[in-house]
Order: structure tokens, then sequence, then C-alpha cells
């Protein structure tokens, strides 16, 4: 009599279980597609990153960041990158905030995921907050803009010298290698002129030329950009928060995923700012 019992080879494959049920990474088709976003995303802000270091270093004269992020919220000035610093720390304080929010989201803890998301969102917005003082700043006081840029090096020593060609004044003195400033004349900003005070041009007028058009132009792109992302993610959480706090997420058992997903795009956006607090503001 045969046996009924089918002895399987040890060899034998199984058919591949491509029915939806299973996760072959182990990471859900949401967390996946969020990593495939932030990849792409990683390309964007390198072509621009990389484009920046490019023109940076083929520049015989760049703005020095000490010079141009010295400013201080309250009238204070000549603290060199003190106050993106400050920027910095909120950023990667409320990075923290996100970590406890998603621990809390796997223990199915729905009023401690709301709390570190709330102060999440103040980070964040915090973060914002302090871009759009620093923008204003730059383009109202410094008047830097996408097509003029006032931060440049004096490559000589003498004095600020400013007129319009024909009443020339005496300004204020300066030393070799500081950045110069610009005055208004004609409804326009211009470079101040300046008297050669030493070597075989002494007692000549020079007008001193605008810094590299590009250091703007790309300050103000890529920091938006950065900018954009962070509002974005600002808004997300606050759309994330409000769920959570319904119990939307709380009737999924799912350890709060969506919180979660939200976490990796905020780190992912703390992560950037790292690179560009190295090259626009310590290189």
């Amino acid at each position: 009599m045969e046996s009924d019992t089918i002895t399987k080879h040890p060899h034998t494959k199984t058919a591949p279980s491509w029915n939806g049920g299973s996760e072959p990474f182990k990471a859900s088709y949401g967390k996946l597609m969020m990593w495939y976003f932030l990849l792409s995303d990683a390309f964007t802000f390198s072509g621009f990153l990389i484009a920046y270091g490019a023109l940076r270093f083929s520049m015989p004269s760049w703005p020095v960041p000490d010079f141009v992020f010295s400013t201080f919220p309250g009238g204070f000035h000549h603290k060199p990158l003190l106050f993106v610093t400050l920027m910095t720390f909120i950023l990667l304080a409320s990075s923290f905030t996100m970590v406890r929010a998603v621990q809390e989201g796997h223990r199915e803890n729905r009023m401690g995921v709301v709390k570190w998301m709330i102060w999440t969102i103040i980070g964040g917005a915090a973060f914002l907050g302090c871009q759009a003082w620093e923008w204003n700043t730059l383009m109202g006081k410094e008047h830097m803009t996408i097509r003029v840029n006032p931060f440049g090096k004096h490559m000589v020593a003498g004095t600020y010298v400013e007129g319009d060609g024909h009443e020339i004044k005496e300004g204020t003195s300066f030393k070799a290698g500081a950045s110069y400033m610009i005055h208004k004349h004609d409804g326009e900003w211009k470079p101040l002129k300046f008297k050669v005070d030493e070597g075989p041009e002494a007692g000549k007028v020079k007008e001193q030329s605008f810094g590299p058009k590009a250091f703007g132009a790309l300050f103000f792109f890529i920091t938006g950009f950065h900018g954009f992302h962070v509002l974005t993610g600002v808004i997300f959480l606050l759309i994330i928060c409000v769920n959570s706090f319904t119990g939307l997420y709380s009737a999924r058992k799912n350890g709060y995923e969506m919180v979660e997903k939200i976490g990796l795009y905020w780190h992912f956006v703390d992560l950037v700012w790292v690179f560009v607090f190295l090259l626009f503001y310590l290189l």
C-alpha cells in the first residue's frame, strides 16, 4: 500500500510570495517609498552643493563667512556664526524630539506621540523664523540680492572714499583683506570708492568691485530650497499630529508607522542642513 505521506525534497523551491502580504526588505511599502524619495532628494541637494563648491573654489576671491554672518538679534554685531549656530542647535534638537515621538509610537502611547511632535513642530517653526530674520538682515540691511553681492575683499590697504565721481569724500578706514560695504547712489546700490594710501599707486582713487554674483544667488536658492523642505515638514507634522491626537493611527495598531515615515523625512532635512552649514558658514 502506498503511503499517503509525500516527502518533500530538501532542495525543493517554494513558489515566491508576491501576493502583497510579505515584506521582502522587512519594510512596509510606505517606508520603502519614503526611502526612494529621500534618495532622489539627496541627489538633488548633492547637485546644488557640488555646484556651489565648484564655484566657491574656482573663484580667486570669495566672501568671508565670519564677516557675512556676524550679526545677532538685538543689535549685536561682530558675533561670527553665533546666530547660525543657534539655528543649527534648534534644528538638531527638533530631530531629538522626533526620535522620542517615534519611540512613543512604537509603544502605542498616543499622548506621548502628540507631546513630542508638538515640540518638533515648535523647533521647525523656530528654525524658519530664524531663517526669515537672517534673510531680512542680509537683504534689508546688507543689501545682498541674487544679482548683487556686497561682500568682497580689499586687496590693498587704504581709506573708503564715497562719492559720485565728481565730489570725493573720505570715509571709514579699513584694513587689507577686510570685507567692504556699498552705498546708494541714483537709486542703486554701488560699491564704495577708496583712495590708496600705500604702495606705488598711493593717492589714486579706485572703486572696489562687487563680490561674485554667484554667492548671493546660490545662498538664497539653496537655503531657500532647504527652508521649503522644513516648511513642508512642519505642515505634514501638524497634519500627522492632529491625526495622532484623534486616535486615527491607534486604530491601525501598526506602531504609528506614519509618524516613523515623517520622522525619516525630518532627519533627512536635518542631515542636509549639516552640509549646508559646512559649505556656506564654515568654508
